[in-house]
């Protein structure tokens, strides 16, 4: 059997969110590719199950609500404590809010919340990335964005302002950041069944998939964390060394198509 190439060998990286869904396929594929792993989260018990999984001698569980500086800031630290340094950042951690079709039926408090997390936690994790990140001139840091960054009327209010606020950041930290070899770049995933999908939509896998699939243009194929995960290990290894600033999107090409597809019932015959 062929060797599989580590390509993330001798590096460390911080994943915010990382005890279940994405954030949990992507901490075990960054360490099956070489990478020591801060596993950060709240979820206590969660975040430590995904550690023994990974192994003790090649991951770390911190506490971690990026709504609060002092938590970032100490997983931060913990990571460099702990390898000597800190290579990648995966600011994926994110909330939905409850899903109001009437704005005045929306809290300002939930739409408060729900940036602190999902725009908020990302600038403290750049932010703190490029403290230890900066005087060693190099590095990788990204975020989980979404598909309402390029379709609106798909999600909350709050959810989709705070993913297309992640965007902007994500270029204007690339600018400045460029000069010190620090790539930022973000991701934009169709949906795709998570945990929090389930709890705060109600709805089953199937049903779910089934919608997103007949959504995008590429048929056959159906979304799920781990496809995404390949992404994230793409932007932050060496093979996307000369890209920065991007948001790669993730929707088998659901954002691309005019809702009327002329070639949709267009058979093709040998």
């Amino acid at each position: 059997m062929a060797t599989v190439t580590k390509r993330l060998e001798g590096k460390v990286a911080l994943i915010t969110g990382a005890a279940v869904g994405l954030g949990e396929c992507t901490a075990k594929l960054f360490a099956k590719h070489g990478a020591k792993v801060i596993v950060a989260d709240i979820q206590d018990q969660l975040g430590q199950d995904v550690c023994e999984v990974i192994g003790s001698s090649n991951s770390k569980f911190v506490h971690c609500d990026v709504s609060k500086e002092a938590d970032v800031k100490n997983a931060v630290n913990v990571a460099v404590a702990t390898y000597g340094k800190l290579d990648i950042v995966f600011n994926n951690a994110a909330i939905l809010d409850p899903y109001k079709l009437n704005v005045v039926d929306i809290e300002k408090s939930d739409f408060e919340r729900l940036l602190s997390i999902n725009l908020t936690g990302v600038f403290l994790g750049m932010k703190h990335a490029a403290r230890v990140m900066v005087p060693r001139q190099s590095g990788s840091i990204i975020s989980t964005c979404s598909v309402a960054t390029q379709l609106s009327g798909m999600s909350s209010h709050a959810y989709t302002a705070s993913k297309y606020a992640v965007v902007g950041l994500t270029k204007n930290m690339a600018v400045e950041l460029g000069q010190f070899g620090i790539r930022v770049n973000c991701l934009s995933p169709s949906g795709m069944f998570t945990p929090m999908v389930k709890h705060s939509l109600n709805v089953t896998q199937e049903d779910f998939e089934k919608t997103v699939s007949s959504s995008g243009i590429l048929k056959g194929v159906t979304l799920k964390a781990d496809d995404v995960a390949d992404s994230a290990l793409f932007l932050v290894s060496d093979d996307a060394k000369y890209i920065t600033g991007q948001n790669l999107i993730v929707d088998g090409g659901h954002t691309i198509a005019s809702p009327i597809n002329i070639f949709a019932t267009h058979s093709h015959k040998s």
